[in-house]
């Protein structure tokens, strides 16, 4: 099949072709009949397991033009097999602190993946005393030496170590709430693949709007917002698809029996979210997804919810809607769980 062929699959599977047009003013390239503007992607923990498959989703992206591979070690054998791919994006692995600065230096957007996995018994907050360190270390670097880019963090736990991310920036005079995004892609992911299966509705149909946090909990997926609309669902089928979207990752620890986490649901949820990125940067007109960012929306000063992405990030932060009794009450329980999160971020960061 030949590489165009191949690219226009993928593209279409990964919503809609990552395909944009962009102003005449932009520095451009030039892919098959699009023209876009030069974008530099740089992954952070580009050679674990959410990091490797990440990279290969991103060299396909014909969004991208520079796609920037960083970490502690084996990146250059990743980077080297990636670049093999026969698609646009000029590919160039980094290894070891001291290569860092220029693996930032010119990104449009920054993806954090690094850090160690989840395990069996594990929580996500489990992984706060590794992964915080790492955060907060990558994204100072960011500030450092990017500190424009749009910055997509995937380390869990995300409803913690987004507050370290903001408290970082803000310590160094960098900080932008519109440029600060958790990927709670995955969440959205799982529940419209969830719903789509107890309904047997078209899964590439189905939205559903998850909002809250990123670990448990604090996971609400909204199906009374879900479209297209199902009436055979009852509401012990509700609660049960909340229940399994909310451990998501707890069946996928289970199921690989100690060998690893969601690490290639992951990678493809990261990609959508970075595309959606892109295509905000580069001027796509009503590019909503769900993210956990600064919000103003609920008490609490994290937020997952519907964004709309723009050519400087985040353009608004969208409401919650109309909640069902259960939702309204699910939202309730989960705010003092998400705020101790979020208070262990912030204090970390102090």
């Amino acid at each position: 099949m030949k590489a165009s062929m191949v690219m226009r699959s993928l593209g279409s599977a990964l919503r809609s072709g990552f395909s944009s047009s962009s102003p005449s003013h932009c520095l451009r390239r030039c892919y098959s009949s699009d023209c876009v503007p030069e974008r530099k992607v740089a992954i952070l923990g580009a050679a674990g397991g959410i990091g490797q498959p990440l990279a290969l989703l991103m060299k396909i992206n014909p969004l991208v033009s520079n796609l920037a591979l960083y970490d502690v070690a084996a990146t250059p054998g990743v980077a080297a097999d990636v670049s093999h791919v026969n698609t646009v994006a000029k590919v160039t692995g980094y290894m070891g602190e001291d290569q860092l600065g220029e693996a930032l230096e010119g990104s449009d957007i920054v993806i954090i993946p690094a850090g160690v996995p989840r395990k069996p018994g594990m929580t996500r907050d489990d992984l706060f005393n590794t992964n915080a360190g790492i955060v907060k270390s990558l994204c100072a670097a960011v500030a450092k030496y990017c500190p424009d880019a749009l910055v997509n963090v995937i380390s869990n736990p995300v409803n913690s170590t987004v507050p370290i991310a903001a408290e970082v920036f803000k310590k160094a005079g960098t900080f932008d709430e519109n440029k600060l995004f958790g990927v709670t892609t995955l969440d959205v992911v799982r529940a419209k693949t969830f719903y789509a299966a107890k309904t047997n509705v078209p899964v590439a149909e189905v939205n559903v709007p998850v909002v809250g946090g990123h670990a448990g909990i604090t996971i609400l997926p909204l199906f009374s917002q879900t479209t297209p609309k199902s009436n055979n669902l009852s509401d012990e089928d509700i609660q049960a698809l909340t229940k399994r979207t909310q451990d998501g990752g707890t069946e996928v620890v289970q199921a690989k029996a100690g060998m690893g986490s969601a690490t290639l649901s992951m990678a493809y949820a990261g990609a959508l979210f970075a595309d959606a990125c892109l295509k905000g940067l580069n001027g796509v007109p009503d590019v909503v997804e769900c993210s956990y960012v600064q919000s103003s929306i609920t008490e609490l000063p994290f937020f997952s919810s519907k964004v709309r992405l723009g050519k400087n990030g985040v353009d608004e932060v969208l409401g919650l809607g109309e909640l069902s009794e259960y939702e309204q009450e699910c939202l309730e329980k989960l705010k003092p769980e998400l705020k101790s999160s979020i208070d262990k971020g912030i204090n970390f960061a102090a």
